[in-house]
């Protein structure tokens, strides 16, 4: 007999379910990026106008699946769907809690969000399952983009842009690498929603890999990606959406994946790039896509305002 999911207590409200608080651990200070810390070590984010460093965003994730797997249950891994702007940063120690908003009887979609202590957004978007569900929040955003103009950091890149397919895997002991210098294992020892189908047991007869780690998966290998991304400059995630096709994924199993750049867009503050990632089982399968929003920040990049005014803009 398959165990439960999980055992996360799920508050019903009435109108929404919501989680238990918690606070996710932060995992990334010792990550490099374009050989320089990333906005998830201390000093650097402090420099940036940030407490510190940030919770990286799809760790948040996690907190959403036992909701989602109470709605929906064994359809969730394997066509879920979660599509997230992320609003404000997390940090650790701080408390946060993830809320679904119960869909209309027998709908297969709804919106969530994550908030802190004092109702601080930190994430709002939707959860869905299977193929036939309504456009996604960031379906939607896309619709709704600011264009990037006068692009400095982005001033080489173009929509369309394709990366070679990579072949990635994840295995229990595995490091990561530079970008996500923890394994699995480090990762299941302080996830926030601890499950069965996670270590060893699971209805698909072997472990599956969190929803969360799936960013990490697709991401291993994309510093070889070489889209002319103009740097040092740091980072974050500013959208992200992950959506399994085919799910779920498993542990110590190998696909490819390839990256497309499906739209540019800038504030202020940022210029972004959104790559949509696919990846494909050993049968060619597609099995699970990522949509990311991958924001520079501009005053990180040293010559920003320099090449700005060579555009004459200056």
């Amino acid at each position: 007999m398959t165990r439960a999911a999980f055992e996360t207590p799920i508050d019903d409200t009435g109108d929404a379910l919501a989680g238990p608080w918690r606070q996710p651990h932060q995992m990334l200070h010792a990550q490099v990026y374009d050989s320089h810390a990333s906005i998830h070590d201390d000093a650097t984010a402090q420099k940036l106008g940030f407490k510190g460093g940030t919770i990286e965003g799809p760790t948040h994730f996690s907190q959403f699946v036992p909701l989602c797997e109470r709605l929906w249950g064994r359809d969730w891994f394997e066509s879920g769907c979660i599509s997230a702007h992320y609003r404000s940063a997390a940090y650790e120690g701080e408390d946060v809690q993830a809320i679904v908003d119960k869909p209309a009887s027998g709908a297969r979609h709804s919106t969530i969000r994550m908030v802190k202590r004092d109702g601080t957004e930190v994430l709002r978007g939707s959860v869905s399952v299977g193929a036939d569900a309504p456009p996604s929040a960031l379906d939607l955003r896309l619709t709704e983009l600011k264009p990037l103009t006068d692009a400095v950091i982005l001033r080489d890149i173009s929509v369309g842009m394709t990366t070679a397919p990579q072949t990635v895997k994840m295995d229990f002991d595995q490091n990561m690498g530079e970008l996500y210098p923890f394994s699995l294992a480090d990762k299941l020892k302080v996830i926030t929603e601890p499950s069965p189908y996670y270590q060893d047991t699971s209805p698909w007869g072997r472990p599956i890999i969190p929803v969360e780690m799936l960013s990490v998966l697709f991401q291993y290998l994309s510093k070889k990606d070489g889209l002319p991304v103009r740097g040092p400059a740091v980072g974050l995630f500013a959208d992200q959406e992950i959506r399994l096709v085919a799910g779920p994924l498993f542990v110590g199993e190998s696909y490819r994946v390839q990256r497309k750049v499906v739209a540019l867009s800038g504030s202020k503050r940022t210029e972004s790039l959104w790559a949509r990632t696919e990846a494909y089982d050993s049968g060619g399968r597609l099995v699970a896509t990522m949509l990311l929003n991958s924001a520079s920040l501009k005053e990180s990049y040293a010559p920003y305002q320099q090449e700005y005014a060579a555009l004459g803009r200056g």
